[in-house]
């Protein structure tokens, strides 16, 4: 088997810099959730972790909105990582997809529920009681590559 049939994503190179994007973007996604939970407290009066159950009203009511942060933000840093990809199908844009979520599941289950801190959840809460909304973000961070390749396609910027 030739080393090009090996390289799912394309090169290396392509592959770091589906990284690099992958990782900015859920700083970025993470970043948003945290702005919009502090506006739920501080201008909406909501109740903070500190005062109600949980993670606090402020941050509850922010789960409705954390597929729609996702499936903007991603597919934003889609077009701009694969708009710099050579010969991308949409098997690759849908690989992307796979290994963003999949990193994703991953960082969640280790950062949300095995390591032990204040905000830290079991895996009922996180898994469980957090339906549809987890899923549904795992569903848009899967679908964004493809959006991605959709809008770059329809634009004739690739094949």
């Amino acid at each position: 088997m030739s080393n090009n049939r090996l390289r799912v994503f394309g090169t290396r190179k392509d592959t770091g810099m589906s990284l690099l994007w992958y990782w900015i973007c859920y700083v970025a996604v993470t970043w948003v959730g945290i702005g919009h939970t502090i506006f739920n407290i501080l201008v909406l009066g909501m109740k903070s972790m500190a005062e109600g159950p949980g993670l606090g009203q402020g941050y509850e009511a922010t789960k409705p909105w954390h597929p729609l942060y996702n499936i903007i933000l991603f597919t934003v840093f889609g077009l701009l990582y694969l708009r710099k990809v050579k010969d991308i199908t949409l098997r690759k844009a849908m690989l992307t997809g796979a290994l963003w979520a999949g990193i994703s599941i991953l960082i969640d289950l280790v950062g949300w529920v095995l390591i032990k801190h204040p905000w830290s959840l079991t895996l009922k809460q996180f898994y469980v009681e957090y339906q549809p909304w987890i899923t549904l973000v795992y569903l848009a961070m899967f679908i964004a590559p493809v959006i991605s390749y959709l809008i770059l396609r329809s634009r004739k910027k690739i094949s």
